[in-house]
């Protein structure tokens, strides 16, 4: 395989992803609504939408393999909107399976999520189930090999409010606290964002075609455990606070213990030879957000 396009690789993963593809040899085409503002030499920026067909028939066209990280990615915006997230996930996913299968794609590479057959998730992991079947479905009518990788909890560079890890980090460093909706018991299985990137790149070995695999990290952490770091990192001065009240909608989109229900449709668990370290990997996280902290208020003045 020689050229891939991602789609969505303006975005926080598939931006990481599109830079690995690109360190491996890959001949890159990043296509998202807007350019991308960290686009790697060599890569080409395509502007468009996925929902609409000519747009996408053109970043496909040529390609051996075709990444799709586009859509509402936000488990409480997918809450809130469910007729875009159903326009935007599901369709603009069937276009691009459209448009693979024209362009005889030889790998077609699906973000999915590990909340895709939990009662968590609400209509994200909803439209996530969709998109699978249609994937499979693909694969049994029309011939499109696929490989569909079912993301943990990421955290990393580029990275933004809508991510806990990060959230919690810019909250240590302006407001000296760390808040959270949860009472903090919670188990996550955090992972980097370059560990993910460099996995999403080794599984188009012909292994790993019409696999589901699960992208997530090495060790399990409670949220309260993971707050109690940052705080050591910070000088252990922060306050710690905790809203264990979970009976509004949003809240109950988010899994406690665990993100799998029982189903028929296991995915396969990707381990990595190596990893970054949970500890180094919010050290690195922080110096970056103090920067760009730091830009900010260099701007401000007059």
């Amino acid at each position: 395989m020689k050229k891939v396009t991602v789609f969505g690789g303006a975005g926080f993963l598939g931006s990481h992803v599109a830079d690995a593809l690109t360190e491996a040899g890959f001949d890159v085409t990043v296509f998202d609504l807007k350019p991308a503002t960290n686009l790697a030499k060599g890569q080409k920026m395509v502007v468009g939408d996925i929902t609409d067909p000519l747009d996408v028939e053109k970043a496909v066209r040529g390609a051996d393999a075709v990444y799709n990280f586009a859509g509402i990615a936000d488990l409480a915006e997918a809450h809130s909107k469910p007729v875009d997230t159903v326009s935007v996930n599901i369709l603009g996913n069937v276009v691009i399976l459209e448009a693979c299968v024209k362009a005889k794609v030889k790998r077609y590479v699906f973000a999915s999520t590990i909340y895709v057959y939990s009662q968590a998730g609400s209509f994200y992991s909803a439209s996530k189930q969709a998109c699978e079947a249609y994937i499979e479905n693909y694969k049994r009518y029309r011939g499109l090999d696929y490989t569909i990788l079912r993301y943990g909890s990421l955290y990393g560079s580029r990275s933004n409010d809508q991510n806990i890890v990060y959230r919690l980090l810019k909250q240590a460093l302006t407001e000296h606290k760390l808040s959270y909706f949860g009472d903090g018991e919670e188990i996550r299985e955090y992972v980097h964002v370059d560990d993910a990137a460099r996995y999403s790149v080794e599984i188009l070995e012909p292994e790993f075609a019409n696999q589901n695999l699960i992208v997530s990290g090495h060790q399990a952490i409670k949220v309260r455990d993971l707050m109690e770091m940052i705080n050591e990192m910070l000088g252990g001065k922060l306050k710690l606070e905790f809203n264990s009240k979970r009976g509004a909608p949003v809240a109950n989109t988010h899994y406690h213990r665990t993100p799998y229900s029982f189903t028929p449709k296991i995915g396969r668990k990707l381990i990595g030879r190596q990893y970054i370290d949970l500890g180094q990997g919010l050290l690195r996280l922080l110096d970056e957000i103090q920067g760009l902290l730091h830009e900010e208020k260099e701007k401000r003045k007059p």
